[in-house]
């Protein structure tokens, strides 16, 4: 949608900000995602994908995407989410570099909203640090 019609998207995006959603750019870094284009979008949150995050763990060749969309977040004051965690490791690493928010089977599989309910009670979703 972002890269069809600019100026429609960003009055577009600008009506939801207005009513208090906060807007992410999914799986960032692939595709058509555009850096010029946070800018131009009221953007509150960046998705690290989980390709970037699959071998976060194994070094810093590894690790080097994320770091950059890291950097680059904290540059534009933007909040990260890092996407597809599957074991501690790759959590402590991404929260070793800074991103304390992540997403994936580490965590939980797809659940009903009352068993979310229950997870989220128990804290069962922080980052390990």
């Amino acid at each position: 949608m972002l890269s069809e019609d600019a100026e429609v998207a960003t009055s577009r995006l600008a009506e939801l900000k207005a009513l208090g959603v906060r807007l992410a750019v999914d799986d960032f870094g692939t595709g058509y995602s555009s850096l010029s284009r946070l800018h131009a979008f009221p953007i509150d949150i960046l998705k690290i994908p989980k390709p970037f995050v699959d071998g976060v763990a194994r070094g810093p060749e590894h690790s080097a995407l994320a770091r950059g969309i890291l950097d680059l977040a904290q540059a534009l004051d933007l909040q990260v989410v890092a996407e597809g965690i599957e074991d501690a490791a790759q959590a402590c690493e991404l929260a070793r570099l800074g991103c304390p928010i992540g997403q994936g089977f580490l965590f939980s599989r797809a659940v009903a909203a009352e068993e979310f309910g229950e997870l989220l009670a128990r804290g069962a979703f922080a980052l390990a640090s």
